[in-house]
Formats: C-alpha cells, structure tokens, sequence
C-alpha cells in the first residue's frame, strides 16, 4: 500500500499484474471522502470496468486508521448552517448535494460493477465509507474493523444505500444498529450480512500479494480465516422484538421493559427527528425493488436534512465544538410529528431529483 505523502493526490489509483488498487490517501481524516475523490474513483472504475487487463479492482485507504471515516462532514456543515430553512430549489443547488449526487450514482455502479471489487474494510468504515465498499461484490473485515452508520447522532439519516442495507438485516438487528449509531466489529459485519470474508488485519499485504499473482478466489481461501463469535448476533432474540415497533417511542419502552435502559437510553441522545425519519425510511426501504430506488429516496432526506436545524446543530456538537450537548429542535420524540417525518421523503421537482445518467 503506497505510503501517505502530502504530495501525492487524494485517491492513488495503480493498475499492477492485473490488479486496479484505489488509495483513499486523506490519513489525517481518516480518508474521508470529498467531491473530486468521488469524480477520481468514478471515473477510474468506469475506465477499469471496460479495460480487458483489469480483471479485479481492490479498494483500501493510506494509513492505519482506517478505510474511510465518512463525507468531509465541515463542508456539509458548512451548507447546513446556510441553508437550514430554505426551500428544496437552494439545498439542492448547493454543494453538499452535488457531492451526495455523485457519491450516491456511484455507490449504484459499486453495487453493480462487472468484475470483483474487493473492498478492504480495516479499521475505521464509517457513512460514506459503508457505501464505497458494503455495496461491494467482495467484502474483506478484519479484526480492527469498526463499522458504522452514525448519521442519527449529527441530525442526518442513514444515507449512500445505508437504509437498503440495514433494512435487509434479519431481526431487526439493521434497525438496531442505525438507531443507536452502535460500531460493529468485523465479526459482527459478517453475522449481519454486511461483509462476506474476515482475514486478520496483519495478513492484509500477503492477501493483496496473493491477489496479483493468483485468483481472486485462491487468496481468499489461503487468508480469509472464519470469524469470531459475534456478541451483537447473540442479542438477536430480545433487539427482534424490541425494534419491531412502528415507532421510536415504543421502540424506547421496549429497551426499558427488557432492562436494556443503556440503549433506550443511547437511543433519545440522538436527534428526535433524525430517529423518527430513519425509522420511517428502513421501514420503507423493505418495499423498494432496488438499491437504485432507495437512493433517490435518500437524496430526497438528505437534502430535507440540509433545511433542518438539526443537522448543522449536530454536527457543531459533535465535530466543530465538540461540547456533546446538541440543542435538538424539537428536544422530544413526542414532538416530532407524523407529517414533518414524510415532508423528508416527499419527492423533490422533477428537475431537482437523484437521476442516473
């Protein structure tokens, strides 16, 4: 893996024995990503995708830290504290939706690329992180995996195909997980169902030897070892009718009446209305017909997010200031109403909507 070098672009793109590597190569944000890393890696895998002499594409991030820690959440601060307010016309002409609508169109060609992507999920994997490689054909964790979608807790809601993902999760255990932010481990990514392959973090450079002078599928049977028990999967049984509710609320006495009062607890520290339009959105997720379908829904929340105070409030707390005591509006469950959770998932002018090119 090239080593982190200030000089060096933010994405390292290599094409060797056969092998596309991309780099993530922002170490000091633990690779987050930002709008011309996503026009990098597009148009890098579209190019690799029609290339006879790539036959895998492998995706990592520089450093030790981790893959990536999620969007450069200060620019969309930035937005958010502009544009809380508006109508759908200024958010979305802003440049945090031109970034989402990029990210999100690549995130539908990562679900669908034609040759194996392996994707190298060590360390931190955070937000966007999760949509450049939980969409992936080949998914690699390892024992230093920390995987999570925290959006509730900034006053945004699980995004880049998050709400697809996790609302495919049995047991309620995708809707735990995006209500309470909670990391899993690279055990737990595998029992959900959000990774396929576990090899110990300190085989990474053997695997990806292996990968240039042999088959995607032999370096995967010499170096992906089983996994270990996975300590969230065991809860299954009391987080599968907890989370079953139709709303946060009972979701919230749930945790209390099984003696779970940290998680209850966890739970109504996040923004009111970022639970309520979460919980709304993986209930929704279950009967759309693609990942495709489900990101033009979270382009439409994402930008609502953009006109809702929450979001810039969120964000303030917990990245700029760092006083973890966020002002939510409203500061209740109670308070968020039935109809302001549909206005975010209400479709957007025609000419104003996630399209695909």
């Amino acid at each position: 893996m090239p080593a982190p070098d200030h000089d060096q672009p933010k994405v390292i793109a290599e094409a060797t024995e056969g092998i596309g590597s991309l780099t993530l190569n922002r170490p000091s944000s633990i690779n987050a990503l930002d709008h011309d890393m996503v026009g990098l890696m597009a148009a890098k895998l579209a190019e690799w995708a029609d290339d006879p002499q790539i036959r895998a594409v492998v995706i990592a991030g520089a450093g030790t830290r981790g893959l990536c820690a999620g969007g450069d959440i200060v620019a969309i601060h930035r937005d958010a504290a502009a544009l809380a307010g508006t109508d759908d016309a200024a958010a979305t002409a802003s440049g945090s939706a031109e970034f989402w609508r990029d990210e999100y169109r690549m995130n539908a060609d990562i679900a669908e690329y034609p040759k194996p992507y392996i994707a190298l999920m060590d360390g931190i994997v955070m937000g966007g992180g999760v949509g450049i490689s939980a969409h992936a054909n080949t998914r690699v964790v390892t024992d230093r995996t920390r995987l999570a979608m925290p959006e509730v807790g900034i006053g945004l809601v699980p995004d880049v195909g998050g709400t697809w993902l996790l609302s495919r999760i049995p047991d309620e255990l995708g809707t735990y997980v995006a209500l309470t932010s909670a990391p899993l481990n690279g055990a737990d990514a595998i029992a959900l169902g959000a990774a396929d392959h576990y090899v110990p973090a300190d085989r990474l450079d053997e695997f990806r030897a292996a990968l240039a002078t042999g088959t995607v599928e032999q370096a995967l049977a010499d170096f992906a070892t089983p996994p270990p028990a996975s300590a969230l999967a065991a809860q299954r049984e009391w987080i599968a009718e907890a989370f079953a509710a139709d709303s946060v609320r009972e979701i919230v006495a749930n945790c209390r009446r099984a003696g779970r009062d940290d998680v209850a607890d966890t739970i109504e520290s996040k923004s009111p209305t970022a639970l309520a339009v979460t919980l709304a959105a993986l209930r929704a997720a279950v009967g759309e017909s693609s990942l495709r379908e489900a990101l033009v829904r979270e382009y439409r929340t994402s930008v609502r997010c953009l006109q809702h105070p929450d979001l810039a409030e969120g964000i303030r707390a917990q990245v700029i200031d760092k006083d973890r005591t966020p002002s939510w509006q409203p500061s209740s469950l109670d308070d968020v109403t039935a109809e302001a959770v549909a206005r975010f998932a209400a479709p957007l002018a025609a000419d104003l909507e996630l399209t695909y090119p």
